[in-house]
């Protein structure tokens, strides 16, 4: 299958939303609680990720995966608040197409696309609990650097470690 990946365009943050919802419970649903999700329906996300385009498409880089027209992930990187380096702040696949080497290609791309920030390196923050983004991070040569943060998900407080990559 040919996925491409391009740089978003200003309709796909409205589509990013509702992808990341799907993501987000697919992939939290042993670590947070699954009625949150319900709670916070796709749209709270859409309205985000509207906004946030809004706000940071000159600074940030959204780039989708995309087959036949339909949205299969995206990668989130922009400048980040940790000194000297560049963040990686968004990976997420389609649930169903989870496994089918688009995340892998989608981080491949941003790992080329994080220098244009002109730092030597590139962090990212992970749940503590989310052992197969942890599992997909440590294969494609991103590390746990030691710092840690409590921050919520859903309004729940939970673990993270951050990870860096050289660039």
């Amino acid at each position: 299958m040919t996925v491409l990946l391009r740089p978003a365009e200003d309709s796909d943050p409205a589509l990013v939303g509702a992808l990341h919802h799907r993501s987000r419970a697919a992939a939290y649903a042993d670590l947070v609680d699954p009625a949150t999700f319900a709670q916070r329906g796709p749209e709270m996300l859409t309205e985000w990720w509207v906004e946030r385009w809004r706000w940071e498409r000159d600074t940030h880089r959204m780039t989708v995966a995309e087959h036949d027209g339909q949205l299969l992930g995206f990668t989130y990187i922009g400048p980040s608040e940790t000194p000297g380096a560049a963040e990686l702040y968004a990976i997420h696949v389609d649930p169903a197409w989870v496994g089918a080497g688009i995340g892998r290609q989608l981080m491949l791309k941003a790992l080329t696309d994080l220098p244009r920030y002109g730092l030597d390196r590139a962090v990212l923050w992970v749940l503590e609990g989310n052992k197969a983004a942890r599992r997909f991070y440590d294969a494609g040569g991103w590390y746990p650097d030691g710092a840690t943060r409590v921050a919520p998900v859903n309004d729940q407080p939970l673990p993270q470690l951050r990870y860096t990559h050289a660039l």
